[in-house]
Parts: structure tokens; C-alpha cells; sequence
């Protein structure tokens, strides 16, 4: 299997070559990517060989013929000893399977990449291994579902003009959490204080790698507010968007998201423990449109639950630590999370803006126009999201998707308990299928 995986390692800085958003992150052989740069493969010779390896893997997939049942004695033990090292031990069965549905996606991308067009949830299932749900009351109006969710929003911000409906509830929602938006000359220190908060509470759970470390840095002008960039030995480089306002709860959810246990700790425990102590190297490339993501995503935005178990501790740091180091008051924390809470109930309606642009059902005006009123965002922050579904189209099921998978495989293994799922969690990020099934 090593040698399907060193290919499979070559095919991906291959398409990289003709996507540039394909290759997320390579720490592998930097003469692997010089060797792709030069050799420039054609999508044809991609996709032949990415069909030549699924095949290579199911041919040598362990057959029940060579099950030892049946057998006795040495021959037996011999026999059980064997297929313990080929194909009893899961993780080689986690490994096969993560190469197979990798491949499977790679020649997807491919696909894409000559013009084929795809559906949006036949494109998430061919690229992520995975259909988002779609929110709907059975027999009633589509949007029934996030019509209830507005109607609780309407009650907690106030407006005067909101009878008359000249008051648009996104316009109404900004104007409220105002107070809290994190100053720019002060968001680095509350970034930096909300990242030390969350690497310690990581370290509770689990022990990082040596020398482990990251920077941040401020950029504009991107389609997303937040990107972990990770450069192997246990360094990343994380960037945050400062296109638009950020306000108070970003910090946690930054630092989590991208930093711990999030991205960082995930890429970093892949490296340490996959492809440093067992050389699997097709961890040692990251492609983006791939089910890998679904797992790094839904781990990364489970991450804030991680650090945080229970809202009373996030909410006693927040009060205590990231409100003063802000200059916000604090007296209005909770009238201001549980708002965030109902926001949150929101997440799925991203995805059903993206199903129906990509679909063909409605253009990017009413997509941007659905986004102002179902997810209740300032034109600004609309247009930015609808740039990021035009560039990275289905994707976005993997945050809200991912973690709700994420979270069912957590509370299978350590039940509802919140304090629990911290240590058991953890043991999630470094395994390569997180499906709750």
C-alpha cells in the first residue's frame, strides 16, 4: 500500500498543477512538487492513473478466502497472525478505505476540471463522500425551517420600523451588536489571548508535538475570514481576514477553528503520529476538495466545544478575559450569546443559498438577497460568502455537516456529557473517518 500511497501523494501536486487551489498544504519531498512543476500532467494521464490505482487497491483488497476459519493448528495461528498484519488491524483497514474515497475524489476534481457539471449534492458526494441535509417542514413552504428561527431573531432585536418591514432584520441585527465588534487596534491582543486560552485547554487533553507553533497574520481582500495554512514540522501560519468587522465571539471560534485544537493540532497530530511514526506519506499532501476535509473542517469547528465543554466556561473566560482586554462591557454577554445561539440554528442556510446558485435555481443576485434574509447578513458579509461559494462551490457543507458528523461519533463514544468530550475527542483528529454510522 505504500507505493499506491507515494502515487497517490505524485497525482495530487499533480492536479495541483492545474488547480491552484487542489494542493492545501505539502510537506512532503520538496523534489515531489519540483518533479510536478516540470512534468506538467495532462488531466488525461491524471485520470488514468487515478483509475489505475482504485483498481490496484481493490485487487489487493484481503479476500474471505483467506479468512484462517476453518483452519487448526500452526496453519491456523500462522494464518490469524498474517491477516492480523494485512488486514485486521483497523487502522490499515481506515488507510485503505481513506485512499480508495481520496482517489475516487481526486478523479472527480479531475472531471470537473474538463467541464463536467454536477449537481450540488451529487458534486459533494463525489468530491467529500457526503450529502448535506435539506431543511424543509414536510408539505409546507421550503424555507419553513429558517422562517421559525427569523421569527425567535425578530423578538430579541428590537427595531421601529420592523411592522412596517423598512427594517430589514440583517440591517437591525448589525446596528444591535454594534457594542461589540473588537476594535482593530485590540483584536490581535484578544486574539492572541484567546489562542493562549484554547492551546491550554488542548494541552488537557492531549500532548502536543515538540516545538509546535504557529503565526498569525492580517490580510484583506479574501473570500473567507479565516485560513490555517499548514507548512509541516508542527508550524502553521494562520491568517485572518480583516475585510469586514470581527466582533467578540470570532475570537474563540478563530482560535479554536484554526489554531486548538483545530486545524493546527489536527494537521500537526496527523504529521506526528501518521506520517512520522508510520510513514504514511499520503498524509504528507493535503487536497482541499477531497473527504479529508469534511473530517478537518467538522473536527475544527467541534474544536470550540473541545476547549470549551460547557457554555458557563467559555462564557466565564469571555466575561472575565476577552470583553475587558476588548474595552466591550460585559453586563450584556448573555442578552448577546443567546442571540448567537439562534444565529447559529442558521448555519444550513449557506448551503441552501450555494444548492439552489449552483443548481441553477436562482442567480447570484437572489442568492446574495437569500443570504441577506435567511442567514441574516449585512450585503457586505453576503457578498463576500457569495464569493466563496462561487469559488469553492459545495465545500461549505463541510463546517456545518462535518461537525454535526463530527459531534454524533463524539457522543457515540462518550455520551451527551459535555465535560467528556474534550479526552474523546481528541483520539478523533488523528483517525482518518470520523462518520458517526
Amino acid at each position: 500500500m505504500n507505493a499506491v500511497a507515494e502515487r497517490y501523494a505524485h497525482l495530487v501536486l499533480a492536479l495541483g498543477q492545474h488547480d491552484p487551489d487542489y494542493v492545501d498544504a505539502f510537506y512532503g519531498p520538496p523534489e515531489w512538487k519540483t518533479h510536478a512543476e516540470k512534468e506538467k500532467k495532462s488531466l488525461d494521464a491524471i485520470a488514468a492513473e487515478a483509475a489505475e490505482l482504485s483498481a490496484t487497491l481493490n485487487q489487493n483488497r484481503p479476500s474471505p478466502q483467506s479468512s484462517p476459519k476453518g483452519r487448526g493448528g500452526r496453519e491456523a495461528q500462522a494464518s490469524k497472525s498474517s491477516d492480523a498484519e494485512e488486514s485486521g488491524d483497523e487502522m490499515a483497514k481506515l488507510r485503505r478505505e481513506y485512499l480508495q474515497k481520496q482517489i475516487f475524489a481526486l478523479a472527480a476534481r479531475v472531471r470537473m476540471l474538463k467541464g463536467e457539471k454536477l449537481k450540488f449534492d451529487d458534486e459533494s458526494l463525489a468530491l467529500y463522500d457526503a450529502v448535506a441535509p435539506t431543511y424543509r417542514q414536510s408539505g409546507s413552504d421550503p424555507d419553513s425551517h429558517f422562517d421559525e428561527i427569523i421569527a425567535q431573531l425578530e423578538k430579541k432585536i428590537p427595531g421601529t420600523n420592523r411592522q412596517s418591514g423598512s427594517d430589514p432584520l440583517w440591517e437591525r441585527y448589525e446596528k444591535w451588536r454594534k457594542p461589540f465588534l473588537i476594535p482593530k487596534e485590540k483584536l490581535d491582543t484578544v486574539f492572541q489571548l484567546a489562542i493562549k486560552e484554547c492551546r491550554a485547554r488542548t494541552q488537557a487533553h492531549v500532548a502536543l508535538p515538540p516545538n509546535e507553533s504557529f503565526t498569525v497574520e492580517y490580510v484583506t481582500n479574501k473570500p473567507w475570514g479565516g485560513y490555517n495554512w499548514y507548512k509541516g514540522n508542527f508550524h502553521s501560519v494562520i491568517q485572518v481576514n480583516t475585510d469586514l468587522p470581527i466582533y467578540i465571539d470570532r475570537a474563540v471560534d478563530l482560535a479554536a477553528h484554526e489554531g486548538y485544537p483545530g486545524h493546527h493540532v489536527y494537521n500537526s497530530l496527523l504529521e506526528m503520529n501518521l506520517v512520522r511514526d508510520r510513514g504514511w506519506v499520503e498524509f504528507s499532501v493535503y487536497p482541499l476538495f477531497s473527504p479529508q476535509s469534511l473530517v478537518a473542517e467538522g473536527t475544527a469547528n467541534f474544536g470550540r466545544e473541545v476547549a470549551f465543554p460547557t457554555k458557563t466556561e467559555r462564557m466565564k473566560f469571555e466575561k472575565e478575559v476577552l470583553f475587558p482586554a476588548a474595552g466591550i462591557p460585559a453586563s450584556r454577554a448573555d442578552e448577546y450569546y443567546a442571540v448567537q445561539d439562534l444565529m447559529k440554528q442558521l448555519d444550513y442556510a449557506v448551503n441552501k443559498a450555494a444548492r439552489r446558485l449552483i443548481n441553477g435555481e436562482i442567480d447570484e443576485q437572489a442568492a446574495v438577497q437569500w443570504l441577506q434574509k435567511y442567514a441574516v447578513m449585512e450585503p457586505a458579509r453576503a457578498q463576500q460568502r457569495m464569493k466563496f461559494i462561487q469559488r469553492y462551490r459545495s465545500y461549505v457543507i463541510n463546517y456545518n455537516l462535518g461537525e454535526d458528523m463530527v459531534r454524533r461519533y463524539i457522543e457515540k463514544r462518550s455520551g451527551t456529557d459535555p465535560t467528556n468530550a474534550g479526552a474523546n475527542s481528541v483520539s478523533c483528529f488523528p483517525r482518518l473517518d470520523c462518520r458517526a454510522g
